[in-house]
């Protein structure tokens, strides 16, 4: 479908959407502050929609900005991962792109293993879901529990696995080129 075409549409689809809630064209220009004339203009096809109209119809009608535009629904936005096999662990991919911070979901099995750390660029970021997982990081040695978290420079020698008392899952995110993770969080209220 062409822009034309996508944009051809916009002006149905606002007739339809103040209709349905049975809001007048006056009414509607006295919570957008664009004038009646343009409203009419724009559902009849007879103004070009911009952003500096739609928002605020949007915002007074209380719909996303894809509603009155008619945006195609995004792709299934699950991520359906094969687990891959590696060194005795199963890995999930959780990140579709090549490149960048990286996300796993990992299932360590259980079993005792002598750590050896290594080093390699990067940031790593885990999170336990189920089980204990021993972290040794340079003089280090730790046993993170289900919903504790780490994060290290990968160029500090690492290990990571199994306490050896039963299997462990977590999350794993990596930057290879040592990105970091940043976690935003809204101030509490007062």
């Amino acid at each position: 479908m062409s822009t034309d075409d996508v944009l051809a549409e916009v002006g149905p689809r606002l007739r339809r959407i103040r209709k349905e809630r049975e809001v007048t064209l006056a009414a509607l220009s006295e919570a957008t502050g664009i004038s009646v004339s343009t409203l009419s203009r724009l559902e009849s096809g007879l103004r070009r929609p911009s952003l500096e109209l739609l928002l605020p119809i949007a915002e007074a009608h209380q719909v996303p900005l894809d509603e009155l535009v008619g945006a195609p629904p995004a792709g299934d936005p699950r991520v359906r991962a094969k687990p891959v096999q590696r060194n005795g662990r199963t890995f999930w991919p959780l990140t579709r792109q090549p490149g960048g911070l990286q996300a796993y979901k990992v299932r360590e099995p259980e079993r005792r293993q002598a750590p050896e750390p290594r080093t390699h660029e990067g940031y790593e970021w885990l999170y336990v879901l189920s089980g204990r997982l021993r972290l040794v990081l340079g003089e280090h040695d730790v046993v993170l529990a289900v919903g504790e978290a780490a994060e290290f420079d990968t160029r500090v020698p690492h290990w990571f696995g199994s306490t050896g008392e039963g299997p462990v899952e977590f999350l794993s995110l990596f930057g290879p080129q040592g990105e970091r993770m940043h976690v935003r969080a809204r101030p509490a209220r007062t």
